[in-house]
């Protein structure tokens, strides 16, 4: 009677999964097969839902052969690197000063780390800020408010560097090993499922985050991809509207613009689809420490 229960139960969840999974494929598969169909088609017959209608690669050579795509791809991988590289680090050696028994006025830092968790500022005193550090509408306003990854992250480090064994830190010392030394050299390789897990997090946040671009940010030079995406978007959703407003005799004009708005929908899902191809190919590499990452994550104190 259990077995038989078991069982259902299998079923009952092999069947979620496969639900779950077609649904969180479905979007990236009809991203990709629109991307690939004629613009034309799609203004004619709409969407593709299965299989591609008239293939075409028109979308795709719009996108790479496009300057600005291409730099907004990659002001964005550098920002991602960056930040992800840098604020793992930074975020992680701080955690691990703040998990150490011995540190100096914790219960300070540990008030300003849990206001800061539900207090901030907002986008105008950001932007104050920004102006006054003179990085607004640069680089730099991509990487510098980006170093720190927050006390939510603190504490998930602190956990996992606190299943770290003192003896493990005392014999260290007896060594000769500077604080610098052990951060590197034993709580680093020890830490590598949690460094790995936050790090996807960050890095994948990095990559479609668009808002920084669009407040602090009014340059077409420094776009990213995400934003870029946006305002894709933006153009056909308009083009679209424009099209639908319009009386029924100017038919010629009706046709220009639905041919647009389908020409600017399928230049957005190639957009999309390269947006994607990136943290796609990525994750796999991370995979071995993500799981076991993310469960020592789960566990704070």
């Amino acid at each position: 009677m259990r077995s038989r229960r078991r069982n259902r139960f299998d079923i009952f969840l092999t069947i979620l999964m496969i639900f779950i999974m077609v649904i969180t494929v479905y979007p990236v598969w009809y991203s990709v097969i629109n991307s690939l169909n004629s613009a034309q088609d799609i203004s004619k017959n709409g969407y593709a839902l299965i299989w591609i209608h008239d293939f075409s690669l028109e979308s795709w050579k719009a996108v790479l052969n496009n300057a600005d795509i291409i730099k907004a791809f990659g002001i964005t991988c550098a920002r991602t690197v960056i930040v992800t590289v840098m604020q793992t680090l930074i975020t992680a050696m701080f955690a691990y000063g703040f998990s150490r028994s011995n540190l100096v006025g914790k219960k300070f830092y540990t008030i300003i780390g849990f206001i800061s968790m539900y207090l901030n500022g907002g986008v105008i005193a950001y932007f104050i800020l920004f102006n006054a550090l003179h990085i607004y509408n640069s680089f730099w306003v991509y990487i510098i408010p980006c170093l720190f990854g927050g006390f939510y992250n603190v504490i998930i480090f602190n956990a996992n560097f606190k299943t770290i064994p003192n003896a493990l830190f005392e014999s260290a010392k007896m060594d000769g090993a500077g604080e610098y030394f052990i951060f590197f050299k034993i709580v680093i390789p020890l830490s590598k499922p949690v460094i790995s897990a936050l790090g996807i997090f960050t890095a994948v946040f990095m990559w479609n985050d668009y808002t920084q671009t669009l407040y602090y940010t009014k340059s077409t030079a420094i776009q990213t991809l995400s934003y870029y995406t946006l305002s894709i978007t933006k153009s056909s959703e308009f083009a679209a509207k424009l099209g639908s407003t319009l009386s029924s005799g100017t038919s010629s004009i009706l046709t220009t613009l639905s041919n647009s708005a389908a020409n600017y929908k399928t230049i957005e899902l190639a957009c999309m689809v390269l947006s994607a191809i990136p943290l796609i190919v990525a994750y796999p590499f991370a995979q071995k420490f993500f799981e076991k990452g993310v469960m020592i994550g789960s566990i704070k104190g």
